[in-house]
């Protein structure tokens, strides 16, 4: 019968006696060979199977907090797609100027096309004068911005009731938010074109023409004229959600409060 004989045991044999090495010896020569830092040493965590039933993790898309729903659970706002992505927001300024703040924070480029600079320079220079992720250009100006996997880029076009074909158009990690502040009459052709659909608080006129393009229920129709500020009931081809956009602090002390006129 063969025995395992210990290593310690092995240096008998032989007449050799090995030098016993400390714990701070063991672990120099580990770090000589590559091995890396050893870290604290912790029992493991471990489950029953009749456990696993018990667990639930908080996993959601990426993206922007555009608000809470109605669970009062985070809302999030993916923009940065590999694929052509297309906004639209019959709404107030303030809620696509907090999406274009909280998009800049999370490292996305946003580039701003309007008309109207002076209301959107705040914000520019509030972010370090366009060096951290925010500029804003003259209608139908914006240049070709070299969008991709790791610069993603939002373009926010604030071009009136009307806005006309834009040079620069959705595509790989460009995504494209139109603001329309009324249903105009280029309205219909951008939702039908848009992958999602936000509606503000809107006249009942507005709500009824609204609810045949989107084929909305009766009760959505009926609650777009009575959205409260900061409300917005975002659209999908088969989704609705309502989502209540909260500000931080900060973005009141920039922005102010939530409000659907300009």
């Amino acid at each position: 019968m063969t025995a395992t004989t210990p290593r310690v045991g092995q240096a008998a044999a032989t007449g050799r006696v090995e030098p016993q090495t400390s714990a701070p010896e063991r672990a120099r020569e580990l770090l000589r060979r590559g091995f890396g830092l050893i870290g604290p040493r912790h029992p493991r965590h471990s489950v029953t199977v009749d456990q696993l039933d018990t667990l639930a993790l908080p996993v959601a898309d990426d993206g922007v907090v555009i608000g809470v729903d109605a669970e009062n659970r985070p809302a999030v706002l993916g923009l940065n797609r590999p694929l052509p992505y297309d906004v639209v927001l019959i709404g107030g300024l303030w809620t696509v100027q907090v999406i274009a703040l909280r998009a800049a924070a999370t490292g996305t480029r946003v580039a701003v096309e309007t008309a109207r600079a002076q209301v959107w320079m705040p914000m520019v220079h509030a972010m370090g004068g366009g060096q951290n992720g925010m500029a804003v250009y003259d209608v139908g100006r914006v240049p070709p911005l070299g969008a991709s996997a790791g610069t993603p880029v939002l373009v926010v076009r604030d071009c009136g009731m009307r806005p006309p074909r834009g040079r620069v158009v959705s595509g790989p990690w460009q995504s494209v938010l139109t603001l329309l502040p009324y249903v105009s009459p280029v309205a219909p052709r951008l939702v039908r074109q848009a992958r999602l659909v936000g509606i503000q608080r809107v006249s009942p006129d507005e709500a009824t023409e609204l609810g045949r393009t989107m084929a909305l229920t009766r009760a959505e129709m009926d609650s777009l004229p009575g959205l409260s500020d900061g409300l917005t009931l975002w659209c999908t081809d088969r989704d609705r959600q309502y989502v209540m956009t909260q500000p931080t602090d900060a973005e009141t002390g920039l922005l102010g409060t939530p409000r659907r006129m300009d």
